[in-house]
């Protein structure tokens, strides 16, 4: 009977810790843990530690809570003005609202995968169909990438799914026609290139011609502004020589002193004889009376 007794004991012991380990949630940083009774979601837990359930009624599943990265297949789109090019990009996403998330896509990743999938590529097409060929590839900055995130908007809201970031890992043009795109886009470049040289030899062609003209109006200024100068000199020459000439005490002085340069200015070459008549008045400087 003890042995019975001790059986019994131990048997409840075990069932006792069985239900006791079974009630014990352990929630994880990187989780959500869903508390699910009868099949629906009764609460969330989303902060990490130990929580508790009631054991064979309510279960548990759990969710990622970090950011989780979605590599998308690729893709054709087809741009505005018709061209097809090859859309191949990832997206990196989180669950925001673990209760919306497994009410609406009952807990799965790979149905969360599968809804992210048709959202990203119906607005990529949308996006890609409403402009150009060359806006696409000049898009490549990060354009093209918000403009799609802002397409989608809230779409994923309902889901409790936020979209981080959507980012191209190839972006081109299928094979058969690379070649030509890229040479029609070079011969567009090359006339856009023309254009600006045009452009800047017809205004540099303009400030020469505005230069010149400035300094022939500068040079012109000058030159009769040297002019105007000079005839002032020459005029307040005559006026000092006309004063010395006008001293009675000065006259003499300065016949002599005019007299020598104008002789000075006679003796040119080697030879430096002069000959002089009498009446000569050259030949005055030389008489003492």
């Amino acid at each position: 009977m003890k042995t019975v007794k001790r059986i019994s004991l131990i048997i409840l012991l075990l069932v006792l810790l069985g239900i006791a380990s079974a009630s014990v949630v352990v929630t994880n940083e990187d989780e959500y843990s869903l508390i699910r009774q009868f099949g629906r979601v009764d609460h969330v837990v989303s902060e990490a530690g130990v929580s508790f359930r009631i054991p064979f009624i309510q279960s548990v599943d759990k969710l990622p809570k970090q950011t989780l990265l979605y590599d998308l297949s690729s893709s054709d789109v087809i741009t505005s003005d018709k061209k097809t090019m090859i859309c191949d990009s990832y997206i990196l996403w989180e669950i925001s609202d673990p209760l919306k998330f497994a009410q609406t896509l009952n807990s799965s990743i790979s149905n969360a995968e599968g809804r992210l999938d048709t959202i990203i590529y119906n607005s990529t097409k949308n996006v890609i169909s409403s402009i150009t060929q060359d806006d696409v590839i000049s898009g490549r900055d990060g354009e093209l990438s918000q403009a799609i995130i802002d397409n989608i908007g809230n779409t994923l809201d309902q889901y409790g799914i936020t979209l981080l970031s959507f980012e191209t890992k190839q972006l081109d043009l299928p094979s058969d026609n690379k070649a030509a795109v890229y040479e029609r886009m070079i011969s567009e470049r090359d006339n856009i290139a023309a254009t600006y040289i045009a452009e800047g030899d017809s205004e540099a062609q303009i400030i020469h011609n505005t230069t010149d003209m400035d300094v022939t109006v500068m040079l012109s200024d000058a030159q009769k502004e040297a002019e105007i100068l000079i005839a002032e000199g020459e005029a307040e020459y005559m006026r000092i020589l006309s004063e010395a000439y006008a001293d009675p005490d000065r006259q003499e002085f300065y016949s002599f002193v005019r007299g020598l340069d104008a002789l000075k200015a006679s003796m040119v070459g080697n030879n430096k004889t002069v000959i002089l008549s009498p009446d000569s008045p050259l030949a005055s400087i030389f008489y003492v009376n």
